[in-house]
């Protein structure tokens, strides 16, 4: 099956998902993992400019609520992410395979206000909808819960790994903690909340974790949590017995209205995206690739001898 081209409207609400390989526990919270997921998130962040609305690290996958101009952003910030949290949590746990199963999956949201908050109420409820946790602020993994709904800072650790090895090289100490820094991560409102004041936006936040935690409570009636001491000491190598693997769509949508009108839309994109990689195969020097798109590599020419 072939892979959904990147499409980023302007403007728009994207959500991207990741998943581990086999689903294994490799992001299973810890003091540790929590930092180096918040650092790593704080930095690409600043390298790409990235407008974050929420985000969720679970022990086999995550969540982020994103705002990209195009969709080349969206790459940029992704590959950043994936690449550096890959490479320090193999490192933390020892785990030498990919971290990743395959490349993260984004899924445009539209303009419709019923449609954003209902992808905010879908992350928030994380952990707590397959019965880890009972609230989403109990969740012990990296997350935006508290500075969503209480204005609460986040911030996590880098370490600068390439000073760190021309270090070694010079035969000069090489603890993590004298390459370390803080990056911070500031959190952008969804669009349909950006009018609206932080005190207000952040009333509307515990309004929805409210709602949440009583309507799970009441579908679990007697049967415990699992507990975030249980989670805490899972084994990072472990997997589940089961794991979810429905396909998502390419569009979170209110009404069916706005779903045809951007199903058409992507129609549209596609044909001017294949018509434009056609001209670039053709060798014409300028191409217009459709706003939105991540422009495909120029045509190979050899050097000539």
């Amino acid at each position: 099956m072939a892979r959904n081209l990147r499409y980023v409207p302007e403007g728009c609400l994207v959500e991207a998902t990741c998943r581990t390989i086999h689903g294994r526990f490799l992001l299973r919270p810890s003091r540790r993992v929590n930092e180096i997921i918040r650092g790593v998130v704080g930095r690409a962040q600043r390298l790409t400019r990235m407008k974050i609305c929420a985000f969720i690290y679970l022990s086999n996958h995550c969540h982020l609520l994103l705002r990209p101009l195009d969709a080349a952003q969206l790459a940029s910030f992704m590959r950043y992410l994936n690449s550096n949290i890959a490479r320090e949590i193999g490192r933390l746990h020892d785990w030498r395979e990919k971290l990743w199963g395959r490349r993260y999956f984004d899924i445009v949201v539209s303009h419709e206000p019923e449609a954003q908050i209902d992808r905010l109420r879908y992350i928030l409820e994380q952990g707590v909808k397959e019965g880890l946790v009972a609230a989403p602020h109990h969740w012990p993994g990296a997350n935006s819960t508290a500075s969503l709904a209480r204005g609460q800072k986040l911030s996590g650790v880098w370490v600068d790994r390439t000073a760190q090895y021309r270090a070694r090289l010079r035969g000069e100490p090489t603890s993590d903690d004298l390459f370390s820094s803080t990056e911070e991560i500031e959190l952008s409102p969804l669009p349909c909340w950006e009018e609206l004041s932080e005190s207000k936006r952040q009333t509307l936040v515990r309004r929805l974790i409210k709602e949440i935690v009583e309507r799970h409570a009441t579908r679990r009636e007697d049967r415990p949590v699992l507990g975030a001491q249980e989670i805490l000491r899972q084994d990072p190598h472990a997997r589940p017995a089961r794991s979810k693997r429905s396909p998502g769509p390419r569009f979170h949508c209110h009404s069916a209205r706005v779903r045809k009108a951007l199903e058409w839309s992507y129609t549209l994109f596609r044909l001017a995206y294949r018509q434009a990689v056609e001209d670039l195969r053709a060798g014409r020097k300028y191409v217009s690739f459709p706003p939105g798109s991540f422009p495909a590599p120029g045509r190979f020419v050899p050097l000539r001898t």
